[in-house]
């Protein structure tokens, strides 16, 4: 069912549900981020060290959260995708909300572990509601919107969560972010509307099964170039938002500018929006495969900027050169998303969104943040090693993902459905 009214635009419906999916998101990564803006405090009051921070910021999270997603595509292509996310909503705000009184990394661990769960059941089954509201030639801007919500949600809880955490305390900031997402979630009961699915066009029919339609998305050379390519970006994007707090806090010894980050977020949150603008824009005037270029301009565009950033003179030109770069390098994410839907049926689309979800997280959220933090603690070492860390990481990922690009444009046009 596709929400659109004269002219092929979408009606006001469709407008009013994607506001409140991307507040819906941004209320998760308000939650998801706000460690990682708390890490330098939560690290010295109970005595962590800078891969324990990974570890805590990354896989405590993601790696549920991938597995965990997965199953949720699943039933995002079977049951109410409206309850299925407000399910989520609420639970995740209620074990941020406890997180507050942690007092051991066990404790931490395992609160991240019930967020991860219920943060699992957003964006499958949000993909596959976006897909249904809106006409496929809207998609990249439509996705794009949505995801903006990720940089929103950053920056609040660099805004938030570090001013709270600056007059009060890490935990008082926790319970503070935690708790406005109960009251989305009755706001969102009365807002979502659960639409009709799509007639399947002879893929994605009902009766296969879960490893058919993976076998379906996973066997195209396009979607593993997209999965790779994306998952690289993720895992550059995933390691500056977990260790700007270190960066700022041990290499330019400022932290009082780590909430100012979140301004950056904002702008971020802009970029997502014309990358997605601009990508629909190149697919219409030189052909669909050519929104990968989205991701060539994220993948090398921000690595100027990173470099005389991380190494530079002062710490409020760091904080500029680096929030720059994170501009650039972030505003593939709602292409990423739209562009996965353009190789599978009606009925496969949350499964796909969820396989996308899974290796960014897997990639992205569990592998970067603890590598480079065992790069901190373990190869580069001294005033700049943290800098030199990030950067490495930063230019192999760019390198290594515009490769994947450049192959996926290759073989797009084979592999559409």
């Amino acid at each position: 069912m596709n929400f659109s009214g004269k002219n092929n635009r979408p009606d006001i419906y469709a407008l009013v549900a994607l506001l409140t999916l991307m507040l819906i998101y941004i209320c998760s990564f308000v939650d998801r981020q706000i460690i990682a803006v708390l890490a330098s405090q939560i690290r010295v009051d109970l005595n962590f060290t800078n891969t324990q921070v990974g570890v805590l910021y990354g896989p405590a999270f993601s790696l549920v959260y991938a597995f965990c997603g997965i199953f949720m595509g699943r039933m995002a292509d079977r049951f109410s995708r409206k309850y299925i996310i407000l399910s989520g909503l609420f639970i995740w705000s209620m074990m941020t909300f406890a997180s507050g009184f942690a007092n051991s990394f066990a404790f931490l661990v395992s609160a991240r572990f019930a967020i991860g769960v219920s943060q699992s059941a957003l964006s499958p089954s949000v993909y596959s509601l976006l897909a249904d509201y809106f006409n496929p030639k809207h998609r990249a801007r439509v996705f794009s919107v949505y995801a903006s919500g990720i940089f929103i949600g950053v920056g609040l809880s660099f805004l938030i969560g570090g001013t709270i955490a600056e007059n009060y305390d890490w935990r008082i900031a926790l319970k503070s972010v935690g708790l406005p997402g109960v009251g989305l979630a009755v706001l969102g009961y009365f807002l979502l509307k659960e639409p009709s699915r799509e007639k399947s066009e002879n893929v994605g029919v009902p009766d296969q099964s879960f490893f058919e339609v993976l076998s379906f998305i996973l066997k195209k050379p396009t979607v593993r170039y997209h999965l790779m390519g994306f998952s690289l970006l993720a895992l550059s994007g995933y390691s500056i938002l977990a260790f700007i707090g270190t960066i700022l806090t041990d290499v330019f010894e400022s932290s009082n500018l780590i909430s100012s980050y979140g301004w950056f977020m904002f702008a971020t949150g802009i970029s997502v929006n014309l990358s997605g603008w601009m990508a629909d824009k190149l697919a219409l005037k030189f052909g669909e495969e050519k929104r990968f270029i989205s991701g060539i301009v994220a993948a090398l565009g921000g690595l100027p900027f990173y470099f005389f950033g991380l190494f530079a003179e002062t710490a409020l030109l760091g904080l500029i050169l680096i929030g720059i770069a994170n501009v650039i390098s972030s505003s593939y994410n709602g292409v990423a998303a739209a562009l996965i839907q353009d190789f599978v049926g009606s009925k496969m689309r949350g499964v796909a969104g969820s396989v996308y979800l899974f290796v960014v997280s897997i990639v992205g959220f569990g592998i970067g943040p603890p590598v480079t933090g065992w790069l901190m603690d373990n190869i580069f070492i001294g005033s700049k090693g943290p800098s030199q860390a990030m950067f490495s990481v930063f230019l192999v990922c760019g390198i290594l993902a515009t490769a994947c690009f450049l192959k996926a444009m290759r073989s797009y046009e084979v592999d559409r459905v």
